[in-house]
């Protein structure tokens, strides 16, 4: 089984409608079963961690993946709703073998998935994912442990406590939030509860947003992917800044006073220059990957810093991180890094990085937050049915003609959704009107060649 023939594992873990394959209790079952076969090693009493987001479906993932582990001798510590990186942070500081998160992320309730974190926090490798894979396809029923070695499952009560107080360590001592007047929207998601609590307890005055999940209301209106609330609520509460997480907390894009979308580029150029300042930026570059504006890629040349791109996916990002001994990457949707603090991407943590240059240079967010002028980009999702067109000669060869066309002058990213069947088409260059009509007719070509699902 190759990376390319993953039939379960995406570019997030395993996603899909609850309740249906691979999102179903079976599959649950048999994943705790093939993870904890995998991660059962050693003589020691072994231990899996398991959160999750808000979603009516956890309360059906939640207890199969925990029979599963049960099954395998592992005992399993259940944390309840909580930030995808406080579960990775958990894994390690419990020292754990495993860490589950049951989350979909920014998708709607419909959808769950589940990220796995090995016993040092980081998202499992490629080859660990297939190998669970291997597994599951397999007859596990021999691996089964005897009764006496059967794994107990117990409540953490204090969990979201632990978080909190990590999170407020990560802000520099001696700042406070006092005098800001910050909206924080949790997208009715993971972090619901200790996101207030961290901006509250560091001084500010908090409005919240998006702090009260029912099962069904996730990422709906809410949330990263729709500030729109977010910035009426900044404007009508003359807010000093808004800060939109997703479902499970592990990316944010941010507003200014005025309303204004600060999007993961510029969180990443300004995280990048206050480091830089304090001789805390580490590696001489940053990482992003292939989406990240050309523009944070100049920004970043002029101050010295080099920019090194990655495949979409936080997992990937963080990967290079570690190859070239970086403390900084991100992504332009959201995802923060930041290894000083974590060991994947942390929304809250990255949001108050953000605040403490707010409250050390005194001015408004519109002033601090944009760090460069971003190029024309635009991004068009196509969605399809069967095989990808992008295998299609034709659309090769438009693709080749258009990249040929911008030459120098801008570039044109076409790849395959790793989570849903479409095609994401973007170009990016200096001229706006080349922008648009680069992207409409490489999205044309690709529309003419998919099969559009009903």
């Amino acid at each position: 089984m190759t990376a390319s023939t993953r039939r379960l594992f995406g570019t997030d873990g395993i996603r899909g409608t609850a309740n249906r394959a691979p999102m179903d209790a079976a599959t649950a079952l048999r994943l705790g079963q093939a993870a904890g076969r995998i991660f059962n090693r050693g003589t020691h009493r072994h231990r899996v961690v398991i959160g999750k987001d808000t979603r009516l479906s956890g309360y059906m993932l939640e207890p199969a993946l925990t029979a599963g582990f049960i099954g395998m001798g592992m005992d399993v510590v259940l944390v309840g709703p909580l930030p995808t990186p406080a579960i990775a942070m958990l894994t390690r500081s419990l020292r754990a073998d495993l860490g589950v998160m049951i989350s979909a992320s920014h998708n709607l309730f419909e959808d769950n998935g589940i990220k796995l974190f090995g016993p040092d926090g980081l998202k499992l490798s490629d080859a660990q994912e297939m190998q669970i894979e291997a597994l599951m396809a397999g007859d596990l029923a021999a691996a089964l442990v005897p009764p006496a070695r059967l794994g107990r499952a117990s409540r953490m009560e204090d969990a979201p406590g632990r978080y909190i107080e990590a999170a407020k360590q990560s802000f520099p001592r001696g700042l406070t939030l006092e005098k800001l007047r910050i909206v924080i929207d949790c997208a009715h998601g993971a972090a619901y509860k200790v996101a207030p609590t961290v901006l509250w307890e560091l001084g500010a005055e908090v409005v919240p947003l998006g702090v009260s999940p029912d099962g069904f209301n996730i990422n709906d209106g809410v949330g990263s992917t729709a500030p729109g609330k977010l910035a009426e609520v900044v404007r009508e509460r003359r807010a000093d800044l808004g800060i939109a997480l997703d479902g499970d907390a592990d990316r944010l894009v941010m507003v200014d006073e005025a309303g204004s979308i600060i999007d993961g580029d510029q969180i990443l150029a300004l995280i990048a220059g206050s480091w830089q300042a304090q001789d805390r930026l580490r590696g001489g570059h940053v990482v992003a990957t292939v989406m990240s504006n050309m523009g944070l890629e100049r920004h970043l040349r002029e101050r010295g810093v080099g920019l090194l791109r990655t495949a979409v996916g936080d997992r990937y990002v963080g990967e290079r991180m570690r190859e070239v001994g970086c403390n900084l990457g991100g992504e332009q949707s959201g995802h923060m890094i930041m290894t000083d603090f974590g060991t994947t991407g942390d929304g809250l943590i990255a949001a108050l990085q953000v605040l403490s240059v707010l409250v050390e240079e005194r001015r408004p967010a519109s002033q601090v937050c944009r760090r460069f002028q971003p190029l024309p980009q635009k991004l068009v999702n196509v969605r399809y049915s069967g095989s990808s067109p992008l295998k299609d000669p034709a659309v090769q060869r438009e693709i080749a003609a258009q990249e040929e066309r911008l030459g120098e002058r801008g570039r044109v990213l076409i790849r395959a959704s790793g989570t849903e069947p479409v095609i994401r088409v973007m170009a990016e260059a200096e001229d706006e009107g080349l922008v648009e009509e680069t992207v409409a007719l490489l999205a044309e070509a690709i529309r003419s060649r998919a099969k559009v699902p009903a």
